[in-house]
């Protein structure tokens, strides 16, 4: 398994998915961590840029964590089978943690965008 996550600062899970450069990539092998490594895309290739598909470094995922994405691309990473999490924890390796244990709070996917704007999202309980 292939879980991503957005961190345009490179330290914690950052909002605004569609617009994200910089993702952590994790490998996960029988529920351990087996290599993790940062992908900067190059400009251009944003998850909004490419309309149909994904970048080529993001290709090969199975989940996405942000801390924040529009209906649209949720809808499109859930098409394509990728699981899309709006996470409510910012360490991206705890994320990835919390994930692989059943234990990790994700704002609603009813929402639109993100946790930390205006609006009061309701987080719950992801099992993988």
């Amino acid at each position: 398994m292939r879980i991503a996550i957005t961190s345009q600062n490179r330290h914690s899970i950052t909002e605004h998915a569609g617009k994200c450069r910089k993702f952590w990539i994790y490998d996960v092998r029988e529920q351990r961590v087996t290599n993790k490594q940062l992908v900067e895309l190059p400009g251009g290739q944003s998850l909004h840029a490419q309309k149909n598909g994904l970048p080529t470094a993001l290709s090969d995922i199975n989940v996405l964590i942000s801390g924040s994405m529009g209906r649209p691309l949720y809808l499109r990473l859930r098409e394509q089978g990728i699981l899309p999490l709006i996470a409510c924890e910012d360490d991206p390796d705890r994320a990835v943690q919390d994930f692989l244990t059943g234990k990790l709070f994700t704002c609603s996917p009813n929402a639109p965008h993100a946790r930390h704007h205006d609006h009061h999202y309701d987080c719950e309980e992801n099992t993988p």
